[in-house]
């Protein structure tokens, strides 16, 4: 049966979810209180450059491609991608650094340049973070976590091991060299955890990385959700801007709409794409599944530190993504995980998109974002920024034998105080809930809501966890549950 659904928010997941529900034949309109679509994905434009605001990783072409052929369609009628070559590149010193190349074959290479014989031992890691892959991603993950037994299939018997050692361990049992060591554990930082609290089966992000490569959509990440938007719209959805969601409104213990800029909105079905604790704080406290307690004892992925740079000279020695791991990571992730408050000395990523499209930055000009990785909940203020800032510039400038502060034609910054602000994000965290052990599949704030009927959730703080693709699937999953529930 046709039902009249809104939608909280327009990032990813939302963005997926409104496209197969109206594709089923629904009326979705999507309620966006921020004045662009893409949520966390929006772009940020001044004097000629262009920034990508939050993602600028694109990882898993195949979830992508995924998506779209579910409605016929392909990322290039949307979209051009680039695979980039190098992929990324890694700082330790003024004087060591590594190229990850756009090939396996390149990039064994390198690794038995830096340390003999692990060639060898990286072709048996990555097979088997293959098959790791192929597993949780072509089939696992698109799984709505309902039930502990999604989790079991003649595969993950099999790899049940995998599940209860962690990467961290899994990496350092075959690899001695630090260096290589902390390239093999980077990738896992995009589920929000530390390597040694993510299990071992999780190395299929190293696939990911070092298999399917890294690529740019021209144009930045925005592309994306412009393409999106534009599927969203021919398939009937309605997206409103400027639109805050006040209150979600329950009749008997059954979503019956929104309160939006002050406006009654009925529908049949909600959906939120929001933030799920701020979802929740838009529901009676009697009728909220999730207390205080339970979210303050939740594992979050990091917040960020990030600076949108533009520079009136090219930036050298450095990549399109350039990592700086000249510092020690594991001091840096205690300050993240384990005693919250601002590192002393923080790794850091730096992203120059102009070294690959010309249009994001005036011509002899350069686009940079920096991001610094910290913990949710602690203090964000603009003298710490500027303080972190020069701490980083200065590091940089020493790492890539270049004098660039002198340079800078302006600078905006983005902590947790804008996350909050603009995402009503939990504690300003950037990237969701951590997929820890404990916080993996069915562990995770559910789908559907448990205590108010026609109530739905999708995103990184829900199944199947946090990053750009997990976010498509979180869609098509919710999208799915949706009509199961509502078929007659």
């Amino acid at each position: 049966m046709k039902k009249r659904i809104a939608i909280i928010g327009s990032g990813f997941s939302a963005l997926a979810s409104a496209s197969y529900l109206a594709k089923e034949g629904h009326q979705v309109t999507i309620y966006e209180k921020n004045d662009t679509v893409g949520g966390r994905a929006r772009q940020y434009k001044k004097d000629g450059f262009t920034f990508d605001i939050g993602p600028t990783w694109y990882w898993m072409p195949d979830v992508f491609e995924r998506f779209f052929n579910d409605f016929d369609k392909r990322p290039s009628d949307y979209y051009t991608l680039e695979k980039l070559s190098p992929a990324y590149k890694v700082v330790f010193s003024e004087t060591e650094s590594i190229l990850i190349e756009d090939t396996l074959t390149k990039i064994y290479a390198a690794f038995e340049a830096e340390e003999k014989g692990s060639s060898k031992q990286l072709e048996k890691f990555i097979a088997k973070a293959k098959s790791n892959y192929d597993i949780a991603i072509k089939d696992l993950v698109y799984r709505p976590g309902v039930s502990p037994l999604e989790l079991i299939t003649p595969e993950t018997i099999k790899k049940i091991g995998a599940f209860f050692s962690t990467i961290s361990k899994d990496v350092r049992k075959q690899f001695n060299n630090e260096k290589l060591i902390q390239i093999l554990e980077f990738p896992v930082l995009f589920l929000g955890a530390k390597p040694s609290n993510t299990p071992a089966f999780y190395s299929f992000m190293n696939y990911a990385d070092f298999g399917l490569g890294t690529w740019h959509p021209k144009g930045g990440m925005y592309q994306v959700v412009l393409g999106m938007k534009t599927l969203a719209e021919s398939l009937g959805v309605k997206i409103n801007t400027n639109a805050n969601v006040e209150e979600i409104l329950v009749q008997n213990n059954s979503a019956t709409g929104l309160v939006v800029n002050g406006d009654k909105i009925t529908a049949d079905i909600v959906l939120s794409g929001a933030d799920y604790h701020h979802t929740e704080t838009l529901l009676p406290l009697k009728l909220r599944q999730y207390s205080e307690t339970y979210w303050s004892k939740k594992t979050f992925a990091p917040s960020a530190l990030l600076f949108y740079i533009g520079f009136d000279t090219p930036i050298i020695n450095v990549e399109h993504h350039t990592l700086f791991f000249d510092v020690d990571f594991e001091e840096h992730s205690k300050a993240i995980y384990d005693d919250p408050q601002w590192p002393e000395n923080p790794l850091f990523y730096a992203s120059f998109p102009s070294k690959t499209d010309s249009s994001v930055a005036p011509k002899g000009k350069e686009a940079g974002i920096f991001l610094i990785p910290l913990a949710p909940g602690i203090e964000d203020t603009e003298a710490i920024r500027e303080t972190y800032f020069k701490k980083i510039m200065t590091r940089f400038e020493n790492l890539t034998n270049q004098k660039v502060q002198k340079n800078v034609i302006f600078k905006e910054t983005y902590c947790l105080n804008n996350f909050i602000e603009d995402y009503n994000s939990y504690k300003g965290n950037a990237y969701g809930l951590a997929n820890t052990l404990f916080q993996t599949a069915f562990l995770r704030p559910k789908l559907k809501s448990k205590t108010v009927k026609n109530l739905y959730f999708t995103g990184q703080l829900s199944v199947p966890g946090p990053g750009v693709p997990p976010s498509l699937i979180s869609g098509k999953l919710v999208a799915g549950l949706i009509q199961k529930h509502n078929k007659n």
